[in-house]
């Protein structure tokens, strides 16, 4: 039975209601602008004053929607204030549902903030961040992020789990995929855009999102690329390589922050007050708040950081995880720590402020609810298909192309298309592609057929059943398959083979041993090759793998990563030429897992590799990696010439300028992502041999040239040092190098003085 109020409560609670309302609606008089600074914090502190202990809980609790069974239906626990986050719905009718129980069956009407993990698109799948990394255009990734938050926006998901912004130099951990690579330059780069496209110019934006950037930090460190495993990294390391792109976000405005699963230096990340704490909140003024990875704060007694939840539940409040993502240890143990007086009314306060801060600028008081009649026509646009499509070309790196195979002719009379990922869907679309709908991607057979003209006869062979040999363990399977596609090889004009990883073989929990061609691939690879046939090689995958037999053996090399909901058309564009792949590596990729860690911004050592007598750091092979950090090719070429610093000598805090000639030399339309790197020759620490400082992304029509200009100032040229312990911009000659990748040799020099 329904419980009646009494008028005098409904009088009560409506006053209440107006109180916290009219200082927001008076600040925010139209949907455009952001309210004050003042209006949410004053609107912030009336809720904390009329609320129980027990409801301020419950905004530092999310639960998921779905997968872990309760004993309490979620009604109840949102009528009872238990609850102020879900995360795992993207259903607008459900989330409609949960949020009118929030806001008109619960004592404070307080809205639901729902998350999601909207990683590289939302319905309309994107290429995987790794990708999106690798085209090495802000804009563009901004412009998807931006579609991505609508989507998301429109089905009542309002807070995105994302970026993902750790720096990976081990390619076996798996979720290498989620992220920008191994340079922290480009990474916080490519971090400020993704917040900016997830939350528009200011937090609150009409159609956008609260982002999250994760996972705080070095995560990406784990010892052997084992996902969960321990992270030992020094501090310098920390401050120059690990933390640029957080503190990226946080300078870009992002609200929220997710802490890490593993130990960092012997101390869990979800427990860290050094990362939480003093280098978060302290250093970098971050004020927003600290979502815990799922089930985080109940794992630190796994951890041994804690010897019951309750010891977990103070150590990680009292490190700054305001939120308790999945465990309900803050549900079921912070009541009694306030109680005991081992923790404040203030500090809970001071934890649910932000909570309640973001709710308020995300506009859920005056719309929590979404237009369920719209939702589909959001998710359905065409042009957010167009976007993708557009995004997975300029994604794609070409590898090799020795032979000028491709651009393939249209006028072909015969195509053989081989390999286990030749015609698929839901692996085009990548790990984290929840609310993506297998069923509308494009695959590459498709999109091959869209393409080509119906005279044109296409003929496909699988070649091996990867999903089969993964899932089973199994590499025993016919070699009729094998022959099958090397007879299909035999009788086309051309052959594109389709190799690499199925979806679920990166990201979480999917690290990986060894880097070669899983299953039976490499065996096809060999015996496709041997035909003699024009073969171009495509890769579908989310980290760098072993092809150094490709290399030496096929001519062409195509990555197209985990290309998204377009991924077969793009792929026909850019193997017949209606694209040209302009994307360029994050990461330098290595001949073999042996050589892993491998990282381009390296330290100079005993007898570096400049030296007269300097032979591989291996006895038994080459130590340089089979494709260099920033490496990619297209179909035309392009020059870089003319380098030219505005000054020889400056002083510490001035700026030197460098600019430098590109034309494109070659018969097509390109792009060119030119790059600059420095190196300090000398100073209070060793310095790497080579550090990215600036890049540009431009398009050039054949014998189009321009000048380009790169600015190199106290944030480019400053560090943290160990020696000093604090960020210094010393007295020193610098190295500058501009070129296509990097190796680049077009090189000039500049000394800042005291």
């Amino acid at each position: 039975m329904t419980s009646r109020r009494r008028p005098g409560s409904l009088l009560r609670n409506l006053t209440f209601v107006i109180a916290c309302l009219s200082p927001f609606v008076q600040a925010q008089s139209h949907e455009t602008s952001a309210p004050s600074e003042a209006a949410v914090q004053q609107r912030a502190n009336t809720l904390l004053h009329h609320m129980t202990t027990d409801e301020k809980i419950g905004q530092l609790t999310q639960l998921f929607y779905q997968y872990f069974p309760d004993t309490v239906s979620f009604e109840e626990r949102i009528r009872k204030g238990q609850v102020g986050s879900f995360l795992f719905i993207t259903d607008p009718v459900a989330i409609n549902h949960l949020q009118h129980v929030a806001v008109e069956e619960s004592r404070m009407h307080i809205p639901l903030l729902i998350g999601f993990d909207v990683i590289h698109g939302f319905r309309t799948t994107f290429p995987v961040p790794l990708a999106l990394a690798s085209s090495w255009d802000p804009s563009l990734i901004e412009h998807v992020q931006t579609v991505a938050a609508h989507e998301a926006s429109a089905a009542g998901v309002r807070w995105a789990f994302t970026p993902m912004v750790d720096i990976a130099r081990d390619p076996r951990w798996g979720r290498i995929v989620e992220g920008a690579g191994e340079d922290p330059y480009l990474d916080a780069a490519v971090t400020r855009a993704q917040v900016r496209g997830l939350q528009g110019p200011y937090l609150g934006s009409p159609e956008h999102v609260l982002a999250c950037v994760k996972h705080f930090a070095a995560y990406g460190a784990a010892d052997g690329g084992r996902d969960y495993d321990s992270s030992y990294v020094s501090e310098d390391l920390l401050r120059n390589v690990y933390f640029p792109p957080f503190h990226a976000a946080i300078d870009a405005g992002v609200g929220s922050v997710m802490s890490a699963y593993m130990d960092l230096n012997d101390v869990p990340a979800s427990g860290n007050t050094f990362l939480l704490q003093q280098v978060l909140r302290k250093e970098w003024g971050f004020s927003g708040f600290v979502v815990s990875d799922a089930f985080a704060v109940q794992d630190l007694t796994t951890h041994g950081f804690a010897s019951d939840p309750q010891e977990a539940t103070y150590r990680a409040f009292s490190a700054g995880v305001n939120m308790d993502m999945g465990s309900k240890t803050y549900l079921a143990n912070l009541g009694n720590l306030i109680e005991d007086k081992k923790l404040s009314t203030a500090q809970l306060d001071n934890m649910v402020r932000p909570v309640l801060e973001a709710k308020i600028r995300l506009g859920l008081f005056e719309h929590p609810y979404v237009d369920v009649a719209q939702t589909e026509a959001v998710l359905k646009a065409p042009e957010s298909r167009a976007l993708a499509r557009l995004a997975a070309q300029r994604t794609a790196v070409l590898l090799r192309n020795e032979s000028h195979t491709l651009p393939l002719s249209k006028s072909l009379s015969s195509l053989a298309l081989i390999g286990p990922l030749a015609n698929v869907q839901k692996p085009l679309q990548g790990p984290w592609s929840f609310a993506g709908e297998p069923k509308d991607v494009v695959t590459i057979l498709q999109g091959l057929r869209n393409k080509l003209p119906a005279s044109t006869r296409i003929e496909y062979a699988q070649g091996t059943d990867l999903k089969r040999e993964y899932q089973n363990d199994d590499n025993t399977g016919s070699d009729a398959e094998i022959e099958k596609a090397v007879q299909t090889a035999m009788h086309a004009d051309a052959t594109v083979l389709v190799l690499g990883e199925l979806d679920d073989m990166s990201g979480e929990a999917a690290s990986r041993s060894s880097l070669d061609l899983a299953g039976r691939q490499q065996r096809l690879l060999e015996a496709v090759a041997a035909t003699g046939k024009p073969l171009v090689l495509v890769l579908v995958n989310g980290r760098p793998l072993n092809i150094s037999w490709a290399a030496a053996h096929v001519s062409t090399i195509l990555d197209v990563w985990y290309p998204g909901i377009e991924g077969g058309n793009a792929v026909a564009d850019l193997l017949f030429g209606d694209a040209n792949p302009g994307g360029k590596l994050t990461f330098s990729w290595p001949r073999s897992e042996d050589q892993i860690p491998i990282y381009y911004a390296h330290n100079l050592t005993h007898v570096p590799e400049t030296s007269k007598d300097f032979v591989s750091r291996y006895w038994d092979g080459p130590s340089s990696p089979l494709y260099p950090f920033g490496y990619g090719l297209n179909y035309t070429s392009f020059a870089i010439s003319n380098l030219k610093l505005s000054h020889r000598q400056v002083g510490a805090g001035e700026r030197v300028e460098a600019s430098v000639d590109v034309e494109n030399t070659g018969s097509k339309a390109g792009d060119e992502v030119v790059q600059l790197y420095i190196h300090q020759r000398s100073g209070s620490a060793s310095r790497p041999v080579r550090q990215l400082k600036g890049f540009r992304r431009i398009t050039l029509a054949p014998g189009g040239k321009t000048t380009l200009s790169f600015a190199l100032g106290k944030d480019e040229l400053s560090y943290w040092s160990p020696s000093t312990q604090a960020w210094v911009e010393e007295p020193a000659e610098f190295d500058v190098w501009v070129g296509e990748d990097s190796t680049a040799s077009l090189h000039d020099t500049f000394t800042v003085h005291p």
